[in-house]
């Protein structure tokens, strides 16, 4: 995997030789996925649109308590981490660990060991030579688990439908992550296995890794849910807004037999403008920094409204082109500010019910309106004690809070 140390991903394949191979050698994978998806697709559409006209009802177990979660990697790691965590109010984590570093797991046992007091969810970030070698791997996964005896769970690997991140095929991740099934089934059964982890509104992927004959099964299911490329998570792709991928991604995994309907999102965010190359996307899709913190509460506020999405781990706390900090000057930027205010303002509420079908939309919670809209609001329409998403005194955005009592 060549890897780009700035932006924390790998560089795409630019070898046209290696891409000829790779497509000859997935062609009866892609076939499979055609013919998978020409299957479900039509019951999905019935079983999508009749849901989509039933009222969403609270489902046990599921309140904002866990909704808050962030990402965090070794890499991007400062001392004020732990700190800066405690101040947002986060409780739950999700930590990197890239297999290829498998030579110094000492180090990211030492690393992780840090954040004992949190709710840690490791990613398991896949290798190439673990998915062309599975007895390489189950020799592997059982060191992994045993060092990092404590945590619970796992997610199996990410970004499966990126050929540069090396899984060439959904069959190539299915293999894989049967392969560490069985070793979890043998000795570590207090384990949960995280999957499909497709990134982006690609469904085609994850209805492949959904409807299968493999022996897998995922005790939760992740996607990493990105809509920066369309602006505002309320703007549409193909007719779908952020809510209403969510709902169609519910009732996927609810169709499905591969898996639990407890879905978390692993990766979300928006790039930062003029912070090239640390912005993982080109200068096109990047937001300012208001923008930024404006879209990410609006992001949070959908993802509850659906009442379907247990937990979001927002990528990540450090990173200068698209986290909430910048770890290469130590900046704080505005959201984290507004991350903090969030999870201060939310993780105790409910939502009662809410609109966004109109023009301003609205979430009202226990003691607690929020109102959206993408051009700001009038000063007709601003009280007194109204305040913006960072706690403050509201002037102006798109975001405005409207509390009698926040604790």
């Amino acid at each position: 995997m060549n890897w780009d140390g700035y932006s924390n991903q790998p560089y795409i394949i630019k070898d046209k030789e290696l891409k000829k191979e790779i497509y000859k050698k997935t062609l009866f994978a892609s076939l499979k996925l055609l013919l998978t998806n020409l299957f479900i697709l039509p019951i999905l559409a019935i079983f999508y649109f009749f849901n989509l006209f039933k009222p969403s009802k609270p489902r046990a177990g599921f309140d904002n308590h866990e909704m808050f979660a962030m990402g965090i990697s070794k890499e991007n790691s400062t001392s004020y981490d732990k700190n800066r965590l405690k101040e947002l109010g986060v409780e739950y984590l999700l930590i990197r660990f890239p297999m290829w570093e498998i030579d110094r797991i000492k180090e990211y046992k030492e690393y992780i060991e840090q954040f004992k007091e949190f709710n840690v969810l490791i990613n398991l970030m896949q290798d190439r030579k673990y998915i062309e070698n599975l007895q390489l791997l189950k020799k592997d996964i059982e060191k992994i688990f045993s060092t990092f005896f404590w945590i619970k769970e796992y997610q199996i690997g990410t970004t499966i439908n990126r050929k540069k991140w090396e899984f060439y095929s959904v069959d190539e991740y299915l293999k894989f992550f049967q392969t560490i099934k069985e070793v979890r089934d043998k000795k570590f059964s207090k384990i949960k296995l995280i999957g499909s982890s497709v990134i982006d509104f690609e469904y085609h992927f994850t209805i492949a890794s959904l409807f299968n004959f493999y022996k897998v099964y995922y005790d939760r299911f992740s996607a990493l849910l990105y809509v920066d490329r369309r602006g505002s998570p309320f703007a549409t792709q193909m007719g779908f807004d952020l809510f209403k991928k969510i709902e169609l991604l519910y009732t996927l995994v609810k169709l499905s037999p591969k898996s639990s309907d407890t879905i978390y999102i692993t990766e979300t965010n928006w790039p930062l403008i003029n912070t090239a190359p640390y912005a993982p996307t080109s200068e096109k899709e990047c937001v300012s920094l208001q923008d930024y913190a404006e879209y990410m509460v609006a992001y949070y506020l959908i993802t509850i409204a659906t009442k379907k999405v247990k937990r979001v781990y927002w990528h990540q706390l450090n990173a200068k082109g698209y986290g909430l900090i910048n770890n290469i000057d130590n900046k704080i930027y505005l959201a984290f500010y507004a991350y903090k205010f969030m999870v201060k303002s939310l993780k105790s509420r409910k939502l009662k019910r809410f609109n966004i079908k109109s023009k301003i939309k609205k979430f009202e919670f226990d003691g607690l309106d929020i109102f959206y809209h993408d051009n700001g609001f009038s000063k007709y329409f601003i009280q007194k004690d109204d305040l913006d998403i960072y706690g403050n005194k509201y002037k102006r955005g798109r975001i405005l809070y409207r509390c009698k009592k926040i604790s």
